[in-house]
């Protein structure tokens, strides 16, 4: 269920009002800015959170309280910075979350699946849903098998099309540090897919 009504804002509207002066009517509790600013990056944010999470539903969730978290922060945000990327770090850190508590649960299901000696039936991969080209399909299921500190900046740079220091600042590492470790996760994703195709 959505929390905001996006539909009463156009596109021409969203073109004529500035970053800045959207963010400073949010702060003032303007609903119509509200409404423009999530519009504006509501998609990224839920392919941010769909790439951690991996369920529509959940990601969903973590959209919602990514944005409601930064309307309650906007006072903190400075202007100096990415607001795109200061908003994608909230994303990050509330899909984190999201995944933490799900893993505890997973454990606790499965513990309790032992105990009773209940078989259950796993869901369908979500992949399965948002995914249609085999292609794609296969480049996904690779990148899903780096490790998140490689996955993560590939998702960010070519998922998300952010640049080098907007990756650093919402991962808190070096922009050194960030192309090491896309060359790394090229380098890997490439090995993965020439054995995928036999090349």
């Amino acid at each position: 269920m959505k929390v905001f009504n996006l539909t009463s804002v156009n596109d021409s509207e969203s073109m004529n009002i500035t970053e800045a002066s959207l963010i400073s009517d949010c702060m003032e509790g303007d609903q119509r800015a509200i409404e423009m600013l999530v519009r504006q990056y509501e998609a990224g944010v839920f392919k941010l959170a769909l790439s951690i999470v991996n369920d529509p539903v959940e990601a969903s969730e973590a959209t919602q309280e990514t944005f409601i978290s930064a309307l309650k922060s906007l006072r903190a945000y400075e202007d100096r910075s990415s607001f795109k990327a200061w908003l994608y770090k909230i994303a990050l850190n509330v899909s984190r979350s999201h995944l933490r508590k799900r893993k505890i649960l997973e454990r606790l299901r499965t513990t309790l699946t032992s105990v009773f000696q209940v078989e259950t039936q796993k869901p369908s991969l979500p992949e399965d849903v948002v995914i249609q080209n085999e292609k794609e399909a296969a480049l996904w299921r690779s990148l899903n098998k780096l490790d998140e500190r490689h996955r993560m900046v590939v998702i960010l740079r070519y998922f998300h099309e952010l640049s080098i220091a907007e990756i650093s600042e919402i991962l808190s590492i070096s922009e050194g540090t960030v192309h090491s470790r896309l060359h790394i996760a090229r380098e890997r994703l490439r090995t993965a897919l020439s054995l995928l195709h036999g090349e």
